[in-house]
């Protein structure tokens, strides 16, 4: 039920109303809300947060801008339960990048999001990449972006997603 709310946010094949509200940094973040620090606020805020969370349970969020180092994050991937990463166009890549060094190089296991101007080109890719949700940008159309993952049947190499490369499967 989206109670009046779009629906533009894609997780486990379905679409849902996001929770998460997205911090800018410079507007105070609403109480009681699950919100996405940007990196710099996670990194002058951690202890008090981390404490937060350990008191009362709330969730935390940060998400990272395209120039930002995903390492910086490796000693706490495992307190956050969710890491975004912004594609501000849709032509800047380094996001996949990004997602490729949380998930296989940094260990993470938690909800890995792509936000910013995405849009179905691109959710097959991401998804490959370790992405595993998608809020889909405004005036896109969400419900047929589903489709995106069904377009290809079969991928040849490895990646997050398929640890074999086709040949190998093959063989086995």
């Amino acid at each position: 039920m989206s109670d009046g709310k779009p629906l533009h946010l894609i997780r486990d094949g379905k679409l849902i109303v996001d929770e998460w509200l997205v911090a800018d940094g410079v507007s105070p973040a609403p109480t009681g809300v699950p919100t996405l620090l940007p990196l710099a606020i996670w990194l002058e805020q951690r202890a008090e947060l981390l404490a937060e969370k350990s008191a009362n349970g709330k969730p935390l969020g940060v998400w990272l801008a395209p120039t930002d180092e995903p390492s910086v994050l490796a000693d706490d991937l495992a307190a956050l339960d969710l890491v975004a990463v912004h594609f501000p166009k849709f032509a800047d890549g380094r996001g996949y990048s990004t997602a490729s060094l949380l998930r296989q190089r940094y260990g993470y296991t938690g909800e890995l999001r792509a936000f910013g101007d995405v849009g179905r080109d691109q959710l097959f890719y991401l998804a490959r990449v370790g992405f595993d949700s998608f809020l889909i940008s405004e005036g896109r159309d969400a419900a047929a972006a589903l489709n995106a993952f069904n377009d290809f049947p079969e991928v040849y190499q490895s990646a997050n997603d398929q640890s074999l490369p086709l040949f190998r499967r093959r063989a086995a």
